[in-house]
Protein backbone atom coordinates (compact mmCIF):
# COMPACT_ATOMS: atom_id res chain seq x y z
CA UNK A 1 0.00 0.00 0.00
CA UNK A 2 1.22 3.73 -0.89
CA UNK A 3 2.44 5.14 2.40
CA UNK A 4 3.14 8.83 3.04
CA UNK A 5 6.63 10.21 3.94
CA UNK A 6 6.18 11.17 7.89
CA UNK A 7 5.88 14.81 8.72
CA UNK A 8 4.87 15.32 4.50
CA UNK A 9 2.29 17.88 4.09
CA UNK A 10 -1.19 16.72 2.65
CA UNK A 11 -1.09 18.62 -0.56
CA UNK A 12 1.72 19.99 -2.61
CA UNK A 13 0.91 23.25 -4.39
CA UNK A 14 1.80 25.95 -7.35
CA UNK A 15 -0.41 28.13 -8.62
CA UNK A 16 -0.80 31.64 -10.14
CA UNK A 17 -3.51 33.59 -11.04
CA UNK A 18 -2.36 36.10 -13.26
CA UNK A 19 0.56 34.35 -15.33
CA UNK A 20 1.38 30.73 -16.73
CA UNK A 21 3.70 27.93 -14.66
CA UNK A 22 6.73 27.15 -16.33
CA UNK A 23 7.77 23.66 -17.04
CA UNK A 24 10.28 23.58 -14.57
CA UNK A 25 7.27 24.99 -11.62
CA UNK A 26 4.71 22.23 -12.75
CA UNK A 27 7.91 19.41 -12.46
CA UNK A 28 8.70 21.01 -9.02
CA UNK A 29 5.37 20.31 -7.68
CA UNK A 30 5.20 16.98 -8.83
CA UNK A 31 8.62 15.44 -8.18
CA UNK A 32 8.03 17.21 -4.18
CA UNK A 33 4.41 14.64 -4.69
CA UNK A 34 6.77 11.77 -5.55
CA UNK A 35 9.22 12.55 -3.67
CA UNK A 36 7.02 12.54 -0.40
CA UNK A 37 5.01 9.21 -1.32
CA UNK A 38 6.63 5.86 -1.37
CA UNK A 39 5.26 4.04 -4.55
CA UNK A 40 8.17 1.05 -4.62
CA UNK A 41 7.01 -1.70 -5.93
CA UNK A 42 3.10 -0.83 -6.50
CA UNK A 43 0.66 -1.51 -9.24
CA UNK A 44 -0.24 2.31 -10.17
CA UNK A 45 -3.68 3.03 -12.15
CA UNK A 46 -3.53 6.85 -13.63
CA UNK A 47 -7.02 7.69 -14.58
CA UNK A 48 -7.42 10.90 -16.88
CA UNK A 49 -9.64 12.58 -19.11
CA UNK A 50 -10.69 11.46 -22.34
CA UNK A 51 -10.15 14.57 -25.23
CA UNK A 52 -12.97 16.66 -24.60
CA UNK A 53 -10.96 18.72 -21.74
CA UNK A 54 -8.36 21.19 -21.78
CA UNK A 55 -5.07 19.11 -20.76
CA UNK A 56 -1.26 19.32 -21.25
CA UNK A 57 -1.82 15.44 -20.66
CA UNK A 58 1.62 14.83 -22.73
CA UNK A 59 3.44 16.16 -20.09
CA UNK A 60 2.16 14.87 -17.26
CA UNK A 61 2.29 11.08 -18.75
CA UNK A 62 6.17 12.22 -19.51
CA UNK A 63 6.31 13.53 -15.55
CA UNK A 64 4.54 10.39 -14.52
CA UNK A 65 7.05 7.72 -16.82
CA UNK A 66 10.22 9.66 -15.42
CA UNK A 67 9.14 9.44 -11.53
CA UNK A 68 7.73 5.73 -11.51
CA UNK A 69 9.30 3.53 -14.57
CA UNK A 70 11.24 1.03 -13.02
CA UNK A 71 10.05 1.73 -9.14
CA UNK A 72 6.39 0.44 -9.86
CA UNK A 73 5.16 -2.73 -10.22
CA UNK A 74 2.96 -1.73 -12.88
CA UNK A 75 1.88 2.01 -14.25
CA UNK A 76 -1.02 2.18 -16.55
CA UNK A 77 -3.85 3.93 -17.78
CA UNK A 78 -7.60 4.52 -17.74
CA UNK A 79 -9.36 6.89 -19.48
CA UNK A 80 -12.66 7.95 -18.14
CA UNK A 81 -15.14 8.15 -20.52
CA UNK A 82 -17.84 8.41 -18.36
CA UNK A 83 -20.62 8.02 -21.41
CA UNK A 84 -18.61 8.99 -24.18
CA UNK A 85 -17.29 6.99 -27.03
CA UNK A 86 -14.21 5.43 -26.64
CA UNK A 87 -10.99 6.00 -28.37
CA UNK A 88 -8.73 4.46 -31.00
CA UNK A 89 -5.37 3.81 -30.20
CA UNK A 90 -4.14 6.28 -32.45
CA UNK A 91 -6.58 9.06 -30.19
CA UNK A 92 -5.03 7.28 -27.46
CA UNK A 93 -0.88 8.17 -28.66
CA UNK A 94 -2.36 11.95 -29.25
CA UNK A 95 -3.28 12.04 -25.70
CA UNK A 96 -0.58 10.66 -23.82
CA UNK A 97 1.71 12.73 -26.50
CA UNK A 98 3.44 9.09 -27.67
CA UNK A 99 4.32 7.92 -31.26
CA UNK A 100 2.82 4.55 -32.31
CA UNK A 101 6.47 2.93 -32.46
CA UNK A 102 7.12 4.34 -28.79
CA UNK A 103 3.93 2.80 -27.34
CA UNK A 104 5.33 -0.69 -28.42
CA UNK A 105 8.64 0.03 -27.42
CA UNK A 106 9.61 2.56 -24.87
CA UNK A 107 5.95 2.50 -23.22
CA UNK A 108 5.45 -1.40 -24.39
CA UNK A 109 4.87 -1.92 -20.27
CA UNK A 110 2.22 0.73 -19.81
CA UNK A 111 -1.24 -0.69 -20.77
CA UNK A 112 -4.16 2.35 -21.50
CA UNK A 113 -7.21 0.97 -21.52
CA UNK A 114 -10.93 2.99 -22.24
CA UNK A 115 -13.57 2.58 -19.97
CA UNK A 116 -16.28 0.52 -21.27
CA UNK A 117 -19.19 1.83 -19.50
CA UNK A 118 -21.78 0.17 -21.69
CA UNK A 119 -20.48 -3.62 -21.11
CA UNK A 120 -22.30 -4.55 -17.58
CA UNK A 121 -18.98 -7.11 -17.31
CA UNK A 122 -16.74 -3.45 -16.57
CA UNK A 123 -18.70 -3.23 -13.15
CA UNK A 124 -17.47 -4.41 -9.52
CA UNK A 125 -20.30 -3.04 -6.91
CA UNK A 126 -19.15 -1.12 -4.05
CA UNK A 127 -22.36 -0.78 -1.83
CA UNK A 128 -24.97 1.41 -2.28
CA UNK A 129 -26.43 5.00 -1.05
CA UNK A 130 -29.68 4.17 0.73
CA UNK A 131 -32.87 5.82 -0.07
CA UNK A 132 -32.41 8.21 3.42
CA UNK A 133 -29.63 9.42 2.07
CA UNK A 134 -30.39 10.47 -1.32
CA UNK A 135 -33.47 12.03 0.21
CA UNK A 136 -30.98 14.31 2.23
CA UNK A 137 -28.38 14.84 -0.29
CA UNK A 138 -31.27 15.51 -2.58
CA UNK A 139 -33.41 17.99 0.07
CA UNK A 140 -36.41 15.19 -0.45
CA UNK A 141 -36.54 16.12 -4.45
CA UNK A 142 -35.52 12.25 -4.85
CA UNK A 143 -35.60 9.24 -2.77
CA UNK A 144 -34.15 6.10 -4.19
CA UNK A 145 -31.69 3.54 -3.54
CA UNK A 146 -28.42 4.06 -5.58
CA UNK A 147 -26.17 0.89 -6.32
CA UNK A 148 -22.34 2.59 -6.16
CA UNK A 149 -20.99 0.44 -9.41
CA UNK A 150 -17.49 1.59 -11.03
CA UNK A 151 -14.94 -0.09 -12.98
CA UNK A 152 -13.58 -3.24 -11.63
CA UNK A 153 -9.82 -2.15 -12.68
CA UNK A 154 -9.15 -0.24 -9.37
CA UNK A 155 -9.43 -3.57 -7.47
CA UNK A 156 -6.44 -4.90 -9.26
CA UNK A 157 -3.98 -2.11 -8.48
CA UNK A 158 -2.52 -0.97 -5.51
CA UNK A 159 -3.07 2.92 -5.83
CA UNK A 160 -4.88 5.32 -7.89
CA UNK A 161 -3.87 8.50 -9.45
CA UNK A 162 -6.38 10.44 -10.75
CA UNK A 163 -4.82 13.47 -12.84
CA UNK A 164 -7.15 15.76 -14.52
CA UNK A 165 -8.36 19.40 -14.82
CA UNK A 166 -10.76 21.46 -12.31
CA UNK A 167 -13.15 23.59 -14.41
CA UNK A 168 -16.27 25.52 -13.48
CA UNK A 169 -19.02 22.14 -13.92
CA UNK A 170 -22.79 22.11 -14.76
CA UNK A 171 -23.33 19.02 -12.79
CA UNK A 172 -21.17 19.27 -10.12
CA UNK A 173 -20.48 22.78 -10.05
CA UNK A 174 -16.59 21.84 -10.39
CA UNK A 175 -15.20 18.94 -12.29
CA UNK A 176 -12.37 16.82 -11.31
CA UNK A 177 -11.26 14.77 -8.51
CA UNK A 178 -13.85 12.15 -7.54
CA UNK A 179 -15.32 13.18 -10.45
CA UNK A 180 -13.37 10.86 -12.37
CA UNK A 181 -14.57 8.46 -10.37
CA UNK A 182 -18.43 9.19 -10.74
CA UNK A 183 -19.18 9.68 -13.88
CA UNK A 184 -16.39 9.21 -15.25
CA UNK A 185 -15.45 4.98 -14.31
CA UNK A 186 -19.02 4.59 -13.16
CA UNK A 187 -21.63 2.68 -14.11
CA UNK A 188 -25.29 4.13 -14.79
CA UNK A 189 -26.97 4.37 -11.59
CA UNK A 190 -24.98 7.07 -9.67
CA UNK A 191 -24.00 8.89 -13.55
CA UNK A 192 -28.07 8.81 -13.78
CA UNK A 193 -29.26 9.70 -10.34
CA UNK A 194 -26.30 12.48 -9.75
CA UNK A 195 -26.90 14.62 -13.38
CA UNK A 196 -30.73 14.00 -12.82
CA UNK A 197 -30.66 15.93 -9.02
CA UNK A 198 -28.19 18.29 -10.73
CA UNK A 199 -30.92 19.15 -13.32
CA UNK A 200 -33.85 19.19 -10.85
CA UNK A 201 -31.26 22.03 -9.27
CA UNK A 202 -30.44 23.43 -12.63
CA UNK A 203 -27.35 24.26 -14.44
CA UNK A 204 -27.52 28.19 -13.59
CA UNK A 205 -28.08 27.37 -9.65
CA UNK A 206 -25.17 24.72 -9.74
CA UNK A 207 -22.11 25.65 -11.92
CA UNK A 208 -19.40 27.51 -10.59
CA UNK A 209 -20.39 26.30 -6.74
CA UNK A 210 -17.85 24.30 -4.74
CA UNK A 211 -20.17 22.36 -2.52
CA UNK A 212 -23.07 21.26 -4.04
CA UNK A 213 -25.34 18.09 -3.35
CA UNK A 214 -24.21 16.37 -6.46
CA UNK A 215 -20.75 16.77 -5.34
CA UNK A 216 -21.81 15.23 -2.14
CA UNK A 217 -22.84 12.25 -3.61
CA UNK A 218 -20.03 11.97 -5.34
CA UNK A 219 -17.40 11.81 -2.53
CA UNK A 220 -19.92 9.60 -0.76
CA UNK A 221 -20.00 6.99 -3.75
CA UNK A 222 -16.29 7.54 -4.07
CA UNK A 223 -15.92 6.09 0.05
CA UNK A 224 -16.68 3.06 -1.09
CA UNK A 225 -13.14 3.13 -2.29
CA UNK A 226 -11.05 0.91 -0.47
CA UNK A 227 -7.28 1.36 -3.01
CA UNK A 228 -5.61 4.47 -1.90
CA UNK A 229 -5.91 7.12 -3.79
CA UNK A 230 -3.62 10.19 -4.61
CA UNK A 231 -4.87 13.33 -6.66
CA UNK A 232 -3.01 15.46 -9.39
CA UNK A 233 -5.36 18.31 -10.52
CA UNK A 234 -3.79 21.14 -13.05
CA UNK A 235 -5.86 23.88 -13.18
CA UNK A 236 -5.27 24.60 -17.33
CA UNK A 237 -6.51 27.04 -20.16
CA UNK A 238 -6.13 26.53 -23.76
CA UNK A 239 -2.59 29.32 -23.25
CA UNK A 240 -0.78 27.02 -20.24
CA UNK A 241 -1.25 25.66 -16.73
CA UNK A 242 -2.49 28.34 -13.84
CA UNK A 243 -1.37 26.32 -11.41
CA UNK A 244 -0.93 22.29 -9.62
CA UNK A 245 -1.79 21.23 -6.90
CA UNK A 246 -0.94 17.32 -5.59
CA UNK A 247 -1.94 14.77 -2.79
CA UNK A 248 -4.21 13.66 -0.57
CA UNK A 249 -7.57 13.56 -2.69
CA UNK A 250 -9.60 16.28 -0.46
CA UNK A 251 -7.07 19.09 0.25
CA UNK A 252 -6.08 18.38 -3.27
CA UNK A 253 -8.78 19.12 -5.43
CA UNK A 254 -10.54 21.57 -3.08
CA UNK A 255 -7.45 23.74 -3.75
CA UNK A 256 -7.49 23.56 -7.66
CA UNK A 257 -11.31 24.33 -7.35
CA UNK A 258 -10.78 27.29 -5.27
CA UNK A 259 -8.31 28.64 -8.05
CA UNK A 260 -10.32 27.27 -10.91
CA UNK A 261 -13.12 30.27 -9.21
CA UNK A 262 -10.77 32.97 -9.86
CA UNK A 263 -9.32 32.28 -13.33
CA UNK A 264 -12.36 30.10 -15.05
CA UNK A 265 -14.74 32.58 -13.96
CA UNK A 266 -15.54 36.09 -15.95
CA UNK A 267 -17.79 38.64 -14.54
CA UNK A 268 -19.60 41.00 -16.88
CA UNK A 269 -21.67 44.33 -16.25
CA UNK A 270 -24.66 43.49 -18.04
CA UNK A 271 -26.33 40.95 -20.03
CA UNK A 272 -26.29 40.19 -23.69
CA UNK A 273 -28.84 39.78 -26.34
CA UNK A 274 -27.02 37.41 -28.44
CA UNK A 275 -23.52 35.33 -27.59
CA UNK A 276 -21.93 33.28 -30.16
CA UNK A 277 -19.98 30.66 -28.83
CA UNK A 278 -17.61 29.47 -30.74
CA UNK A 279 -17.17 25.67 -29.74
CA UNK A 280 -12.79 23.96 -30.07
CA UNK A 281 -12.53 21.10 -32.11
CA UNK A 282 -12.11 18.99 -29.34
CA UNK A 283 -15.71 18.55 -28.71
CA UNK A 284 -16.78 16.13 -31.49
CA UNK A 285 -20.79 16.27 -30.82
CA UNK A 286 -22.97 18.38 -29.22
CA UNK A 287 -23.27 15.92 -25.92
CA UNK A 288 -19.95 17.47 -25.21
CA UNK A 289 -20.36 20.69 -27.33
CA UNK A 290 -23.16 21.86 -25.36
CA UNK A 291 -20.65 23.57 -22.89
CA UNK A 292 -21.12 26.62 -25.29
CA UNK A 293 -24.24 26.86 -23.57
CA UNK A 294 -23.85 25.83 -20.00
CA UNK A 295 -20.64 28.10 -19.28
CA UNK A 296 -22.91 31.05 -21.39
CA UNK A 297 -26.33 30.77 -19.84
CA UNK A 298 -25.84 33.22 -17.32
CA UNK A 299 -25.23 36.04 -19.06
CA UNK A 300 -27.61 35.73 -21.70
CA UNK A 301 -30.90 38.28 -21.24
CA UNK A 302 -34.11 37.29 -21.09
CA UNK A 303 -35.54 36.34 -24.58
CA UNK A 304 -31.81 36.14 -25.89
CA UNK A 305 -29.89 33.37 -27.92
CA UNK A 306 -27.36 31.40 -27.78
CA UNK A 307 -25.61 30.17 -30.74
CA UNK A 308 -23.36 27.04 -30.92
CA UNK A 309 -21.14 27.97 -33.76
CA UNK A 310 -19.08 24.41 -34.56
CA UNK A 311 -19.03 23.63 -38.50
CA UNK A 312 -17.49 20.71 -38.09
CA UNK A 313 -19.91 19.08 -35.60
CA UNK A 314 -22.69 16.82 -37.44
CA UNK A 315 -24.24 14.48 -34.62
CA UNK A 316 -26.37 15.23 -31.54
CA UNK A 317 -24.76 12.61 -29.76
CA UNK A 318 -22.78 9.34 -30.83
CA UNK A 319 -24.24 7.17 -27.78
CA UNK A 320 -27.03 9.16 -26.84
CA UNK A 321 -28.58 10.54 -30.17
CA UNK A 322 -31.18 8.19 -30.56
CA UNK A 323 -33.05 8.81 -27.14
CA UNK A 324 -32.52 12.78 -27.77
CA UNK A 325 -34.39 12.41 -31.14
CA UNK A 326 -36.95 10.68 -29.05
CA UNK A 327 -37.37 12.93 -26.15
CA UNK A 328 -36.06 16.13 -28.00
CA UNK A 329 -34.13 19.19 -25.47
CA UNK A 330 -36.68 20.76 -23.12
CA UNK A 331 -36.79 22.74 -20.23
CA UNK A 332 -36.52 20.71 -16.95
CA UNK A 333 -40.36 21.44 -15.87
CA UNK A 334 -41.24 19.87 -19.17
CA UNK A 335 -39.95 16.69 -18.09
CA UNK A 336 -40.68 16.98 -14.13
CA UNK A 337 -45.01 17.93 -14.83
CA UNK A 338 -44.80 14.79 -17.27
CA UNK A 339 -42.59 12.27 -15.31
CA UNK A 340 -44.62 9.08 -15.96
CA UNK A 341 -44.45 9.55 -19.56
CA UNK A 342 -40.65 10.02 -19.32
CA UNK A 343 -38.93 8.60 -16.03
CA UNK A 344 -38.59 5.57 -17.97
CA UNK A 345 -35.32 7.15 -19.90
CA UNK A 346 -32.03 7.20 -19.14
CA UNK A 347 -32.08 10.08 -16.44
CA UNK A 348 -28.33 11.33 -17.66
CA UNK A 349 -30.00 11.96 -20.99
CA UNK A 350 -33.08 14.22 -19.59
CA UNK A 351 -30.68 15.85 -17.81
CA UNK A 352 -28.34 16.93 -20.72
CA UNK A 353 -31.12 17.77 -22.48
CA UNK A 354 -32.80 20.34 -19.44
CA UNK A 355 -28.96 21.53 -19.71
CA UNK A 356 -28.90 22.79 -23.12
CA UNK A 357 -32.33 23.95 -23.11
CA UNK A 358 -31.91 26.11 -19.72
CA UNK A 359 -34.28 27.63 -17.14
CA UNK A 360 -38.14 28.08 -18.07
CA UNK A 361 -41.77 27.00 -17.49
CA UNK A 362 -43.98 24.40 -18.84
CA UNK A 363 -47.72 25.00 -18.04
CA UNK A 364 -51.06 24.20 -19.32
CA UNK A 365 -49.25 22.10 -21.76
CA UNK A 366 -47.34 24.99 -23.04
CA UNK A 367 -43.40 24.99 -23.09
CA UNK A 368 -41.97 29.01 -22.46
CA UNK A 369 -37.84 28.61 -22.26
CA UNK A 370 -36.41 31.95 -21.11
CA UNK A 371 -33.75 32.35 -23.78
CA UNK A 372 -33.25 30.47 -27.26
CA UNK A 373 -30.83 27.89 -27.96
CA UNK A 374 -29.42 27.58 -31.58
CA UNK A 375 -27.01 25.07 -33.39
CA UNK A 376 -24.61 26.94 -36.47
CA UNK A 377 -23.40 23.04 -37.00
CA UNK A 378 -22.98 20.62 -39.73
CA UNK A 379 -26.91 19.22 -37.81
CA UNK A 380 -29.27 19.78 -40.18
CA UNK A 381 -32.14 22.06 -40.02
CA UNK A 382 -34.84 19.30 -40.31
CA UNK A 383 -32.81 17.44 -37.56
CA UNK A 384 -32.55 20.59 -34.94
CA UNK A 385 -35.92 21.12 -35.68
CA UNK A 386 -36.85 17.81 -34.72
CA UNK A 387 -35.24 18.20 -31.11
CA UNK A 388 -36.53 21.25 -30.32
CA UNK A 389 -33.29 23.66 -30.71
CA UNK A 390 -33.02 26.51 -33.82
CA UNK A 391 -30.85 26.38 -36.93
CA UNK A 392 -28.22 28.87 -38.45
CA UNK A 393 -26.29 27.97 -41.37
CA UNK A 394 -22.78 28.11 -40.30
CA UNK A 395 -22.08 29.08 -43.63
CA UNK A 396 -23.23 32.41 -43.06
CA UNK A 397 -21.55 33.06 -39.79
CA UNK A 398 -17.85 34.70 -40.03
CA UNK A 399 -16.94 35.06 -36.30
CA UNK A 400 -14.46 37.57 -36.84
CA UNK A 401 -17.13 39.50 -37.82
CA UNK A 402 -19.08 39.25 -34.48
CA UNK A 403 -16.23 41.00 -32.36
CA UNK A 404 -16.39 44.55 -30.86
CA UNK A 405 -19.78 44.48 -30.88
CA UNK A 406 -21.01 44.55 -27.21
CA UNK A 407 -22.69 48.04 -27.34
CA UNK A 408 -24.99 46.24 -29.89
CA UNK A 409 -25.90 43.33 -27.25
CA UNK A 410 -23.71 41.08 -29.23
CA UNK A 411 -21.00 38.93 -27.19
CA UNK A 412 -18.44 36.85 -29.57
CA UNK A 413 -16.82 33.89 -27.30
CA UNK A 414 -13.49 32.47 -28.68
CA UNK A 415 -12.86 29.08 -27.41
CA UNK A 416 -15.89 28.51 -25.65
CA UNK A 417 -16.95 25.67 -22.99
CA UNK A 418 -14.14 26.04 -20.24
CA UNK A 419 -14.84 29.66 -19.03
CA UNK A 420 -17.98 30.69 -16.72
CA UNK A 421 -19.56 33.92 -17.10
CA UNK A 422 -21.49 35.22 -14.67
CA UNK A 423 -23.10 39.18 -14.08
CA UNK A 424 -21.65 40.89 -11.55
CA UNK A 425 -24.54 41.52 -9.97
Amino acid sequence: MVSNVAAAPRTFGQSYPDRFMTEAEVRSVTNQFFQSWDFTGQRVLVIVPDGTRTMPMPLFFNIFFEALNGKVAALDYLVALGTHSAMSEEAQNRLLGIQPEERHTKYKAIQVFNHQWDNPQTFVTLGKITRAETHEFSNGMLDIEVPVRVNKKIQEYDVILICGPVFPHEVAGFSGGNKYFFPGISGPEVINFTHWLGALITNREIIGTKATPVRAVINKAASFIKTPRLFVCPVVKSEGICGVFAGEPDPTWSAAADLSSQVHVKYLDHPFQTVLSVMPEMYADIWTGAKGMYKMEPVVADGGEIIIYAPKITEISYTHGKVLDEVGYHVRDYFVNQWERFNGFPWGVLAHSTHLRGAGTYENGIENARIRVTLATGISPERCAKVNLGYRDPAAIFPDKWANLESDGILLVPHAGETLYRLKK
